[in-house]
């Protein structure tokens, strides 16, 4: 290759890397700009909905639901009407509320969805976690001839139901795997009986997709006029979309198909428009009404603590709160495995905290019996994996402590959602750490937007100054006012005196790539914590001198390798074995942005105020153990932004 030639190809490779970073800004700036018009649609319907609000209105009902236009036409003031007690079975519904389920009077959306299911519409109900969305098909059971079928996906969910439904001398049966074949037979016969000896049949999705004999029952007592109505429990398991597919949900289409004139009810505390979307045509639903609630719950306090890698630590952290501020008081500790669920729980339990361990590989009345036994308060805490949750319905658990993340928001809204059913003052509590992150995203690496869901939440944990609340409304579709935390949440509450600054990272993230690239180039592996220790000159003294390492304290390092994984900077990489799955670090699609001079890459800190929970970035004080608690970082600021200091 002669020299004019090499100049045209050193250009032609200029050119083309160019080219590279700008597609890159681009696909950046299209992200950003769907993003935007999804918040404006948002806000337009809000502004919307205050119009119609204001107004007048032949009912007197002042709801703030909202149904889905896409899903059923019907405007504001028909919907209004199924808030009114002027139909033929409202005296009915009155005399059970307060009779059979001891309540004196109905929370947002309940009597409209009662309503509207006993009318004999079909209907997706969106309520929060406590809200009382087992009401809304319990009572119309109660109210209708036959039985209602209740599909749940855990069993701990039926005992639970059932348990209460026991206590207020409503009568409900279940059919699972465990169930004796004594048991089944009875059931079965009860579906047939024109007397209906209950009338509430709870099952998994795995026995409607197994059983021949049940679906042949459920279709006799169809023909008999006795299958009254379908409810559908944490309908959004139906959808690969879903924050908790599973499969089996996906075969319950034939309900609708094979009992086309039985009214389905499918409920969800967590599903978004998309996800319903999805929902109706898995379940072969024509156009239901869709009521959604509010996602937010004004009783519960909201709080990330940065998790100490040393694991005794953050148990004594937690032993420390549940011996004082939740001193005789009940609660959950949800853990990452079920490993772990036995040795949290062990080691609380060494600590003098009446804890037990929950998971889905216990013996089933070993499980009965925790659950049991805490309900009645002998026991305080269950330690448990997320086979311990949806539909729990303890009214005065006064905080749920997550030892891990949640592998998504709407994992963590559903789970922490199970504290202050009550409606008194609850904590939620996750300890956000480092290593944490690759162990959840191994786990999720099959599931459709595992990944997506999972950076979601870390990047929920990873925020200091933006309201907890605001950050899930972005996740439920809704306009978020900060002023409606009222304080409930450590972003809100301790804003007071806080400095927050965009610090710049670029040199760190140059720094970190450089890292990357070597060990590609070595054809090496780096695993997160490798990344982390050869940064911090931890590595072999070879490696030592050809990359420059970084005097930040460890957990600012891994602060900065998180972010720049949220970024885009860095990527992950899994490697398969016949055993378990491996995370890997390589170079994200943003890595090239980095050659540019003009590129700025920041988050954001606290640098200054009172108290424990705030680091002084800037002064060299991160080092301290104080400092290690509590240096977190938020959301992208914008790169035009003038950078106001750098980290020490």
């Amino acid at each position: 290759m002669d020299g004019g030639t090499a100049d045209v190809q050193a250009e032609l490779d200029s050119v083309e890397a160019e080219l590279e970073v700008v597609e890159l800004q681009i696909a950046e700036l299209l992200q950003k700009q769907t993003e935007l018009t999804s918040r404006k649609n948002a806000l337009l319907q809000h502004l919307e909905e205050a119009c119609d609000a204001a107004q007048p209105s032949s009912s007197s009902s002042s709801s703030s639901s909202k149904s889905s236009g896409a899903d059923v036409v019907m405007s504001k003031q028909e919907l209004q009407r199924y808030d009114g007690t002027d139909f033929a079975w409202s005296r009915e519904v009155e005399q059970h509320l307060k009779d059979s389920f001891h309540l004196s009077k109905f929370r947002p959306l309940q009597l409209r969805a009662i309503n509207l299911s006993l009318t004999g519409r079909d209907l997706f109900l969106v309520m929060p976690t406590g809200r009382g969305k087992s009401l809304c098909y319990q009572l119309p059971a109660v109210c209708s001839k036959g039985f209602t079928l209740v599909v749940t996906p855990l069993v701990s969910l039926m005992e639970d139901q059932i348990m209460y439904l026991k206590s207020i001398e409503v009568s409900a049966v279940m059919l699972n795997a465990s169930s004796s074949k004594e048991h089944a037979k009875t059931v079965m016969a009860g579906m047939i009986d024109p007397k209906t000896p209950f009338k509430l049949l709870y099952v998994t999705p795995e026995k409607i997709a197994k059983s021949k004999l049940l679906m042949s029952r459920l279709e006799k007592a169809y023909n008999a006029n006795l299958l009254s109505r379908i409810a559908v429990d944490e309908v959004h398991c139906c959808s690969q979309w879903g924050h908790d597919f599973r499969p089996d949900y996906k075969l319950l289409g034939i309900l609708k198909r094979q009992f086309s004139k039985v009214p389905l009810l499918g409920l969800t505390a967590t599903a978004t428009s998309s996800v319903l979307k999805d929902c109706e045509k898995i379940l072969c639903v024509s156009k239901p009404v869709t009521l959604t609630a509010s996602f937010n719950r004004t009783n519960l306090y909201y709080e990330v603590r940065i998790k100490d890698s040393d694991n005794d630590a953050s148990i004594s952290d937690i032993t420390s709160l549940i011996k004082s501020r939740y001193k005789d008081q009940s609660g959950i500790v949800y853990v990452f495995s079920q490993k772990d669920a036995e040795s949290v729980a062990a080691e609380l339990q060494k600590r003098d905290i009446q804890a037990y361990p929950y998971h889905a590989n216990m013996d089933p009345d070993d499980k009965s019996r925790v659950h049991r036994k805490w309900t009645s308060n002998k026991i305080q805490v269950v330690v448990a994996t997320v086979a311990f949750g949806m539909g729990i319905d303890k009214p005065d658990v006064r905080f749920v402590i997550h030892h891990t993340i949640s592998k998504s928001i709407e994992n963590y809204y559903q789970e922490s959602g199970r504290a202050g059913r009550d409606d008194r003052p609850a904590d939620c509590i996750v300890y956000f750490g480092f290593a944490d992150v690759f162990r959840i995203s191994t786990m999720v690496v099959m599931e459709n937007v595992g990944q997506q869901k999972l950076l979601q939440m870390v990047d929920y944990c990873q925020n200091v100054d933006r309201c907890r609340r605001s950050l899930m409304a972005v996740h439920f579709d809704e306009v978020w006012d900060d002023e409606g935390c009222n304080q409930m949440c450590d972003a809100c509450r301790h804003s007071k005196g806080v400095d927050y600054t965009n610090v710049d990272i670029t040199e760190y993230a140059r720094q970190v790539v450089q890292i990357v690239e070597l060990a590609t180039s070595m054809d090496e592996k780096l695993t997160p914590l490798k990344l982390v220790e050869a940064w911090m000159g931890k590595g072999p003294a070879k490696r030592r001198k050809m990359i420059q390492t970084t005097t930040l304290p460890r957990h600012q390092a891994e602060t900065v390798i998180v972010r720049l994984l949220l970024q885009g900077y860095l990527r992950e990489d899994f490697s398969f074995t016949p055993y378990t799955t491996y995370f890997y670090v390589k170079l994200g699609r943003k890595a090239p942005l980095l050659k540019s001079q003009t590129l700025t890459v920041s988050m954001k800190m606290r640098t200054a105020g009172t108290g424990a929970a705030v680091v002084k970035a800037a002064s060299g004080q991160g080092k301290s153990k104080e400092g290690k608690r509590s240096v977190q970082s938020a959301g992208d600021a914008p790169v035009s932004k003038k950078v106001k200091k750098d980290l020490p």
